[in-house]
């Protein structure tokens, strides 16, 4: 390794290492490990300045603060109020049973939407639904980031990492159904039941307020039905926009800011009370999680770590597979895995001029970053909205909570993923 790799390495460490203390806000921690970077960088002539702000990424960011401000225009209306009611009607209160349903309906949204967008929907209604209940919302909130990690896996446009491998490797939708759906189906069910396991204590609580719940009139809880109404039509013609957005060549930040923009319009909402009440530290947080990777990346850190590992490809294709597959998981834990994968691809392009089968490749990778981000609060940008989103209530999600649980989900997934992958080698050869 050379000077300049080591230092961002360090400089990455101690970051990590403060942020996973929790003795100082994960904003400031990673505000300064950024600032860092970009002063190290700048003198030792590795990383600039203009660097440091190409390698924020504000499609996420955009779609993030787009979508935010939906979900806040819609809890103002009582519309999560409604289908919270609704939900745990339904359930009969029973924790497990929530846990189905929840994690069931983000997975399958996690397929057809960016995860982020998911996890902001239907968080907020989770929550709801235990302090209605009277119980923690952490196995819920948790089982609904990770599965939403997980079934993202299984499509073109679930989770940004495919969107990259689709777009390098040229593979369809249909390609990635049938790669990778029938491997995710068998590793969610693996993830659903260790949960189960794992939350066995507080999944056995009866709720403490069922019969308040009961009671409970949904219709009175949709405070202005009409602006309701408006919202979820934007809603959904945002949704539709987002199915669409390849074909007319719009960003999904794109989108979900218009739809932002359209609903304070519309419902005519008052904007500063409306922006007061958003997440602006997780914004910064991720605005300062991006330079230090961007540092990373460029000290070639990320770029010698994916070498390694496609290398192998000359040799043993099957172990070089594998091999990609659990580096990317474990680097994916540690940073956000879309820097990993921008990483990679170049590598295994470069790999495919030489005659290399290079599908096995691509499959591994996918599978690798998505099953991987479950494994800390900043593999996955849906992790750290979630978190962030459990600390307005009296249940946060700490850091060790995430890794106890968290961790145990990613090895066993990628272990999983990693036998079907074996099994179903031959097929993973075909284009």
């Amino acid at each position: 390794m050379t000077i300049p790799q080591i230092i961002a390495c360090f400089i990455f460490l101690i970051t990590l290492g403060v942020i996973l203390s929790e003795r100082v806000h994960r904003t400031t921690a990673a505000g300064i490990g950024a600032a860092a970077m970009i002063v190290v960088g700048t003198e030792m002539n590795f990383y600039s300045q203009a660097e440091a702000l190409q390698s924020i990424d504000f499609n996420t960011l955009g779609l993030l603060l787009g979508m935010m401000v939906l979900v806040r225009l819609l809890e103002e209306s009582g519309f999560f109020q409604y289908v919270a009611i609704l939900t745990g009607k339904w359930s009969e209160g029973n924790p497990w049973r929530l846990m189905l349903i929840l994690g069931t309906t983000t997975t399958v949204l996690s397929m057809v939407l960016d995860n982020v967008t998911t996890i902001v929907l239907i968080v907020p209604v989770t929550i709801l639904i235990a302090d209605i209940l009277g119980n923690t919302p952490i196995p819920l909130l948790m089982a609904e980031a990770m599965l939403s990690n997980t079934g993202g896996v299984a499509t073109l446009i679930g989770d940004p990492p495919n969107v990259i491998i689709g777009s390098a490797a040229n593979f369809s939708f249909n390609d990635f159904l049938t790669h990778l759906a029938p491997i995710v189906v068998v590793v969610w069910l693996v993830a659903l039941f260790l949960m189960k396991f794992l939350f066995r204590k507080e999944l056995d609580q009866a709720p403490k307020n069922l019969e308040a719940l009961m009671r409970l009139d949904e219709k009175e809880a949709l405070k202005h039905p009409g602006r309701a109404r408006k919202l979820v039509i934007i809603l959904a013609g945002v949704i539709l926009l987002f199915f669409l957005h390849n074909t007319l060549k719009l960003l999904p930040a794109t989108i979900a800011m218009g739809g932002a923009a359209v609903g304070l319009l519309w419902i005519h909402s008052n904007v500063e009370e409306t922006l007061s009440h958003l997440e602006w530290g997780v914004l910064l947080f991720f605005v300062a999680l991006f330079v230090i990777v961007g540092g990373l990346e460029a000290s070639g850190v990320l770029k010698m770590l994916a070498t390694g590992v496609v290398e192998l490809a000359r040799s043993n294709l099957l172990l070089a597979s594998l091999t990609l597959l659990w580096v990317g998981a474990i680097v994916s834990a540690a940073v956000d895995n879309i820097p990993f994968t921008i990483a990679v691809v170049p590598i295994i392009l470069r790999l495919g001029q030489f005659d290399v089968m290079t599908s096995p490749l691509w499959w591994a990778l996918a599978l690798g970053a998505g099953f991987g981000g479950n494994g800390t609060p900043l593999g996955a940008t849906a992790n750290v909205v979630t978190v962030s989103l459990s600390e307005k209530t009296n249940h946060p999600i700490t850091m060790r909570m995430w890794l106890k649980n968290g961790l145990p989900v990613m090895l066993v997934t990628c272990l999983t993923g990693s036998i079907l992958f074996t099994l179903l080698f031959e097929w993973m050869q075909t284009p």
